[in-house]
């Protein structure tokens, strides 16, 4: 049986509340649990004393029979200081994503290239005015 400790969701529509359990990692997530370990109102401020309420030596207790914190509570856990902090290395948060990589590309290509444009004429810009304004008095 794998054990997890999560959050159940309590509370009415857009009023959240939720109790941190000892379930097993196959009920649903507000179904059957072994044992309430706190509650968490994120409703609160975050200096509140109220906020995050843990039954510390319960969850020690439950962490020593192999049951797995889900990511949230292990960050409750952390500031509690009962687990020690895990590296969390989100690399991909600060980059834009593909589609908005691809139109920076495209537009630094457009850039480079008017860039050159505008260079090239400035040397020969006498000779080539003038068939530029013929062309466009043709058309």
């Amino acid at each position: 049986m794998a054990m997890k400790i999560r959050l159940a969701r309590g509370g009415s529509k857009k009023r959240p509340f939720y109790r941190v359990v000892a379930a097993d990692s196959r009920m649903p997530r507000d179904g059957r649990f072994i044992e309430k370990l706190g509650t968490y109102n994120p409703l609160l401020p975050k200096d509140s004393e109220e906020r995050v309420k843990l039954n510390l030596e319960r969850i020690q207790y439950w962490l020593g029979e192999g049951a797995q914190a889900t990511d949230r509570v292990s960050r409750m856990l952390e500031a509690a200081g009962v687990l020690e902090k895990k590296e969390r290395a989100n690399l991909k948060k600060g980059l834009p994503g593909k589609k908005a990589q691809d139109r920076a590309e495209e537009k630094a290509a457009k850039a480079a290239a008017a860039a050159e444009a505008a260079a090239a004429p400035a040397e020969e810009a006498p000779a080539d005015e003038a068939p530029a304004a013929e062309e466009a008095a043709e058309s």
